[in-house]
């Protein structure tokens, strides 16, 4: 799958390309509308939290750093045990296993809070008061749907692809 975004100026731009969208079968579950706060969407498909923020990086960058300090210090405590204690693997894995579900945990409660990196340079756009759309498509069609609001819809800008979207966007 490939992302493609858009620009849009208003509202009723959103509501006619998601309209031919889904007659070329764009499932309604891979169109994500972004604006700002004070924009009123109507019925277009609004961002997700998961699209709107770095939480699923934050996720795998918690996840990574729990585990390894996680198995360091199963590791030291099994080289290095405390008195009367006998450390064996088991302990370094359960060590690992906990220490990468706390280093999930805080780190999505902190990458919620993040705006998400990948939408950076689509930040002034939106604060104008253009509305982002992003289509996932898979990457056979990512041409075709580009022409489609090419062709039908001038006053869309059309921003590019991410090479890859997120396993849960």
């Amino acid at each position: 799958m490939r992302r493609i975004y858009f620009l849009l100026p208003n509202v009723q731009s959103g509501k006619a390309i998601i309209d031919e969208l889904l007659l070329k079968r764009v499932e309604w579950r891979h169109i994500h509308v972004l604006a700002r706060p004070d924009v009123r969407l109507e019925k277009l498909p609004e961002a997700t939290l998961t699209q709107r923020s770095d939480l699923l990086p934050a996720l795998a960058r918690g996840t990574a750093a729990g585990g390894v300090t996680g198995m360091l210090a199963g590791l030291v405590a099994m080289a290095f045990p405390p008195a009367g204690l006998t450390i064996a693997g088991g302990v370094v894995v359960l060590m690992t296993l906990a220490s990468a579900g706390f280093g999930a945990w805080t780190a999505t409660m902190i990458g919620v809070g993040i705006p998400s990196t990948r939408l950076k340079r689509f930040e002034s756009a939106i604060e104008k008061g253009e509305l982002l759309m992003m289509v996932d498509v898979g990457k056979d069609r990512v041409d075709e749907i580009e022409e489609l609001v090419k062709g039908h819809h001038p006053e869309a800008d059309i921003e590019g692809t991410d090479p890859t979207i997120p396993a849960f966007p």
